[in-house]
């Protein structure tokens, strides 16, 4: 199985999200947000094809990364694939996040087994389109204030967008949280 990427993997990342991380630059997207940082990821057809296995040698090999962030482009474009990697992501101890346009209910409403299958598989999801007349540079990890944080685990349970509570910062083992005050 292949996925279309706009980049190699990108390591040690301090913006995208919590901690160390390495980023996974995903090629597609169709929402077009107007100013958005990234448009040379929305062609469908840009970008490289990288066999999974591929990916996947390279996160068992990666150090000092306490996670991994799905970016792109919109990673839910290519859902299932994100998914086989966000699960081992997990196995190897580091937590997920991932940037959508969706919003999470429009994420649910979609019913698609694949997206699905990636939600159960990352802790933090940043979602909604980038809106510039709500753009803030006083916001962490997001680039608009509509954007949420959401605790994905907790919102899949309760069936409810719960926000993620950003004076908690995940460590390498991301069941275990400590508290920052």
């Amino acid at each position: 199985m292949k996925i279309r990427l706009a980049a190699d993997l990108q390591t040690d990342s301090i913006v995208d999200g919590l901690g160390i991380r390495t980023v996974i630059w995903t090629q597609g997207c169709s929402h077009n947000c107007y100013k958005c940082h990234n448009p040379q990821t929305h062609d469908f057809n840009g970008g490289d094809l990288v066999d999974i296995e591929d990916v996947i040698e390279e996160l068992e090999n990666l150090s000092g990364q306490d996670g991994v962030t799905f970016s792109g482009g919109d990673p839910m474009f290519q859902a299932r694939e994100c998914s086989i990697l966000a699960k081992k992501v997990q196995e190897l101890g580091m937590n997920v996040w991932a940037y959508t346009g969706f919003t999470f209910e429009e994420l649910l409403n979609k019913g698609n087994k694949d997206i699905l299958d990636f939600l159960s598989n990352i802790d933090v999801l940043i979602d909604g389109k980038f809106e510039l007349d709500k753009k803030s540079m006083d916001l962490e990890f997001r680039g608009s204030s509509n954007q949420r944080i959401i605790d994905v685990p907790k919102s899949l349970e309760s069936h409810e967008v719960i926000l993620y509570n950003l004076n908690k910062r995940m460590n390498k083992n991301k069941k275990k949280e400590t508290l920052y005050i």
